[in-house]
C-alpha cells in the first residue's frame, strides 16, 4: 500500500444540502471527501488534517463533474457517481474490495454488513466490512450510508453528526431495506428505537 501523496493533491469547497463539503484529488483521482463539520473552518482544518499539504485550488474538469453529481444527488436528484476515477494508492486492498461493492448499490437501496461480505465471499467478514467501511475516505461517492446493519439497523457512520447524518441521506435517497430504490411513492425510512 502506498501512503497519500501530499505533493501534488488539491482540494475545493462546495456547498450540497447537507452543508459545505470538501474534495480532494491528485492526478489519479479523487483522494478523499469530507463531510460538513460546524463551520466552513472547521471543513477545512478537518480536511487539511485528513490530507496534510492538499492546496485549495479550482477542480479539474472530472472533479467538477462529481462535485456537481454529489450536489445533484445530495438535493436528492437520480445521479451515479460510479464514473468518479478515484485514487487508491493509500487504500488498503480489502477495503478497495468492501468499496467496490458499496459502489455498486444503486441509490436508494442498501445492503447489510452481512450481504457486503457474502458478495466478498465470506459472510463472517462483517465485521470487518464494517470497520472498513468506517475508514472510507470517498464518502457519498463510496456510499457507505447505504450499508446497514443486521435487520435494517443503521449501524454506525463515522462521518460529522454519525447515524443522524447516515438517516438523512437515507431519507434523502428515499431508501426502503430491501425495498424499491431512489423516488419510490413510499414512506422513508424511519429508525426503530430501542426501548428500555
Amino acid at each position: 500500500m502506498s501512503e497519500y501523496d501530499s505533493g501534488n493533491s488539491g482540494f475545493a469547497l462546495f456547498d450540497t444540502a447537507i452543508g459545505r463539503c470538501g474534495i480532494v484529488w491528485s492526478g489519479r483521482g479523487i483522494v478523499g471527501v469530507q463531510f460538513p463539520e460546524t463551520s466552513e473552518q472547521a471543513t477545512r482544518n478537518r480536511l487539511l488534517r485528513r490530507f496534510p499539504g492538499a492546496f485549495e485550488s479550482a477542480p479539474p474538469e472530472a472533479v467538477r463533474r462529481t462535485i456537481e453529481d454529489i450536489v445533484a444527488l445530495v438535493r436528492g436528484e437520480r445521479r451515479d457517481l460510479s464514473d468518479a476515477v478515484l485514487d487508491c494508492a493509500a487504500v488498503p486492498d480489502f477495503n478497495r474490495r468492501v468499496y467496490d461493492v458499496a459502489r455498486a448499490i444503486p441509490a436508494g437501496n442498501t445492503l447489510s454488513y452481512g450481504e457486503v461480505a457474502e458478495r466478498l465471499g465470506d459472510r463472517n467478514l462483517a465485521r470487518d466490512v464494517a470497520q472498513a467501511l468506517g475508514q472510507n475516505p470517498f464518502p457519498i461517492i463510496v456510499p457507505c450510508h447505504r450499508v446497514l446493519a443486521a435487520g435494517g439497523k443503521t449501524g454506525g457512520f463515522s462521518a460529522p453528526g454519525g447515524v443522524r447524518t447516515k438517516l438523512r441521506l437515507l431519507s434523502i435517497e428515499r431508501a426502503q431495506p430491501g425495498g424499491p430504490g431512489l423516488f419510490a411513492d413510499l414512506p422513508l425510512m424511519v429508525p426503530r428505537r430501542k426501548r428500555g
